[in-house]
């Protein structure tokens, strides 16, 4: 039987897959007290922070370039959406010999893009919320501004990620060093904390220690700051200690996030970069991971000119990927534990241009992903004719989205992380 009163055991390190289980007798308590309490912590998920359910998981996908809301999620009911886009407007379901939009809400006369095909199943399927008109005020339509006003939550986009904050209320200021995890080259700023950082990679193999790779002299220095005890001399909170606690923490993160990554799926995902990220995310909660919240990313929604094509290959990449994501969560029961958000930092103008393409704008859509969500479309869709400078003025701010979704599913503070209080989207189910 495992000691209670041991901070971690042999046993934990086995079920995690962790390879650094012989080091059990020779780290000192004060690697113990951080990288390994988390491991002791991670077979029970016991919280960090009473009340807060370390069990749900939050996995955001960003849509880079500004999605073009109004053929995403489609109002082919107005008039005055084919006035406005004579070429790019996608045909009504009443036309004949065609390549329709998919009925999202007959009644609302709101569809999806024809391509859509696998969010029209998870809607049919009580799967997909469409939080509609979301923005902000006095919008931006600079990508690298509007990004930054998402990342942190505020219009004057200062200070640390709004994902990070949260990270940063919910850990008693000691953050897990896997708490967030980002798939690609650098993290964004949304889970950057002023205690926390997350794990950022873009391809698992290449994150483990590569110094030996360079020089193979430097592999008995980095032995020394993970094999702790054999150092003698080192004083708990010492710079030395820092170091120390940081190699092993990385070690651990890396062994752990390439043992999962090394399992097939449950379910075969399309041949895309985005349903390679899902992918990835899929395996490391089915692995258990301690992780609370992951981070995908897609570019390429800048249509400013030839969108039809484009716009339509993108459309595919993401309802497919996002489908067959769920599908594996599906099949590894944990479905009810993910909750999957989707956003993009603005929409395009109403009125398509001379290029066959759509200019940057302001409000879009949001979707949300999950038994758990309120499915169908959510919010008001914004005027078509009543607009601003030629942009839809949004009905819904992304704030409320952010605050439903750290008030109902994460258990967090959403004053405390979003710096004021925003009416909550009325996006999960009660």
């Amino acid at each position: 039987m495992t000691d209670p009163t041991l901070p971690f055991s042999r046993r934990v390190f086995l079920q995690q897959g962790v390879t650094l289980a012989s080091l059990v007798s020779t780290i000192p308590w004060f690697l113990q007290h951080s990288a390994l309490g988390v491991l002791a912590q991670q077979s029970t998920r016991t919280g960090s922070t009473p009340g807060v359910p370390e069990e749900r998981v939050l996995v955001v996908v960003q849509l880079a370039g500004g999605n073009d809301g109004l053929n995403t999620v489609v109002p082919y009911g107005d008039d005055a959406y084919y006035r406005a886009r004579p070429a790019l407007g996608l045909a009504s379901p009443s036309r004949t010999g065609s390549n329709p939009v998919l009925i999202a809400d007959s009644a609302a006369g709101m569809g999806l893009h024809p391509n859509l095909e696998g969010f029209k199943a998870l809607l049919d399927d009580g799967r997909l919320s469409i939080v509609q008109g979301v923005g902000y005020p006095n919008p931006n339509r600079s990508h690298f501004a509007s990004m930054d006003i998402w990342h942190t939550a505020r219009t004057d986009a200062k200070g640390a990620g709004w994902i990070g904050r949260y990270v940063d209320c919910t850990c008693s200021g000691t953050p897990d060093p896997e708490g967030v995890i980002s798939i690609g080259r650098t993290a964004p700023l949304a889970l950057i904390g002023a205690r926390s950082t997350p794990v950022s990679f873009e391809n698992a193999q290449l994150f483990r220690w590569m110094g030996a790779d360079v020089d193979p002299s430097l592999e008995s220095t980095y032995e020394q700051l993970t094999r702790a005890g054999e150092i003698d001399g080192v004083t708990p909170g010492s710079q030395q200690a820092f170091l120390m606690r940081t190699a092993l923490d990385a070690q651990l993160s890396s062994d752990r996030i390439r043992n999962a990554l090394r399992t097939s799926p449950l379910v075969r995902y399309p041949a895309t970069p985005i349903a390679r990220q899902l992918q990835a995310i899929g395996a490391m909660i089915r692995a258990d991971m301690r992780t609370r919240v992951y981070y995908a990313s897609i570019g390429g929604f800048d249509t400013h000119a030839g969108q039809a094509n484009t716009h339509a290959q993108l459309m595919r990449g993401v309802g497919d990927a996002l489908k067959a994501f769920q599908d594996d969560l599906v099949a590894q029961g944990n479905d009810t534990r993910v909750l999957t958000m989707v956003f993009s930092e603005f929409g395009r103008r109403v009125r398509q241009n001379a290029s066959g393409g759509t200019d940057h704008g302001t409000a879009a859509p949001m979707f949300l992903i999950g038994p758990m969500v309120r499915s169908g479309l959510v919010g008001t869709h914004p005027s078509l004719t009543d607009l601003d400078q030629g942009d839809l003025k949004f009905t819904t701010d992304f704030r409320g989205v952010y605050a439903s979704v750290l008030e109902d599913w994460m258990r967090a503070p959403s004053a405390k992380v979003l710096g004021g209080n925003y009416p909550k989207a009325k996006v999960l189910r009660s």
